[in-house]
C-alpha cells in the first residue's frame, strides 16, 4: 500500500506517484491522508488501483479518473471527477458546484447532496446522488444518466441532448426543453442497477423520469422564446 500525507508531502508529489504506477503494478490500495480541502488531488489517475482521499477535499479532485477507484472520505469541491473516462469516484460527504463535469464514463457517487449544475455537459458519465441537487443540474447533458434521490432545484436539464434523469422528489422546475416523460420497466431496471452498486436503498419505481423534447435541436422560429 502506497500512503502519502498532505501535511508533509505536496498534491504535485502524490499525483506524479500516481502517474508512475503500471498496470501490473502491484501497488493497488493508495491512501491520502490529511487532505485539508487541497486542490486537485488524485488529477488524472490512470491505473486499476484503489484510492482514498482520507478527509476533505477542493477544487477538481480526481478529474480526468480512469480506471481507478477513488473514495473521498468528505465533503468535496467544485469539480469533483470532472471529464471522468472511467472508474468509479464515491463522495462520502456533499459537493460543491459542476460535480462530474463533461464526464465521458465511469459512475460518480454522492452520498449527501450537490450544489448547483452537477452533471453540467455529461457525456456518457452516470451519477448517482444519495441526496438533493441545486440549480442548472444537467444543464446540456449529452449522454448518460443522472439519479437524483432527493429534490432537484431550477431548471432541471436545461438544454438536455440524450441525457436521462431519473428524480424521486421534488423538481422545483424544468429547464428549457426539459419535459417529463413516460417510465417504463427499462427505465426502473437501469435506476435499480445504479442504485444497486454503490448500495443505496431506493425504490426504482418511485423515480420520474426526464429528458429532451428535442425541440430545440434545429432552429425553429416558433419556439425562439426558448432559446
Amino acid at each position: 500500500m502506497l500512503e502519502f500525507d498532505l501535511d508533509r508531502d505536496t498534491v504535485r508529489a502524490v499525483n506524479a506517484a500516481l502517474h508512475a504506477l503500471c498496470p501490473d503494478s502491484v501497488d493497488r490500495a493508495i491512501v491520502v491522508r490529511n487532505p485539508g480541502g487541497k486542490h486537485a488531488i488524485a488529477v488524472g489517475a490512470d491505473v486499476d488501483a484503489d484510492i482514498l482521499v482520507d478527509g476533505h477535499a477542493g477544487y477538481y479532485c480526481a478529474g480526468m479518473n480512469k480506471l481507478a477507484r477513488v473514495t473521498i472520505g468528505g465533503n468535496a469541491g467544485p469539480g469533483v471527477a470532472e471529464n471522468m473516462m472511467s472508474g468509479l469516484v464515491r463522495v462520502r460527504g456533499s459537493v460543491s458546484q459542476f460535480a462530474g463535469a463533461s464526464g465521458h464514463g465511469g459512475l460518480l457517487v454522492i452520498d449527501g447532496d450537490a450544489s448547483a449544475r452537477c452533471g453540467i455537459s455529461m457525456k456518457g458519465v452516470n451519477i448517482v446522488v444519495a441526496g438533493s441537487t441545486g440549480h442548472m443540474s444537467a444543464f446540456m447533458a449529452q449522454a448518460g444518466v443522472l439519479v437524483v434521490c432527493g429534490d432537484a432545484g431550477h431548471h432541471l436539464g436545461d438544454s438536455i441532448y440524450e441525457a436521462r434523469l431519473y428524480v424521486r422528489g421534488e423538481v422545483a422546475s424544468l429547464g428549457a426543453d426539459c419535459m417529463e416523460t413516460p417510465t417504463t420497466e427499462r427505465d426502473h431496471a437501469e435506476v435499480a442497477a445504479l442504485l444497486d452498486e454503490p448500495g443505496i436503498g431506493a425504490d426504482p419505481a418511485n423515480f420520474r423520469r426526464y429528458g429532451s423534447a428535442r425541440r430545440l435541436y434545429p432552429f425553429d422560429v416558433d419556439h425562439v422564446d426558448q432559446y
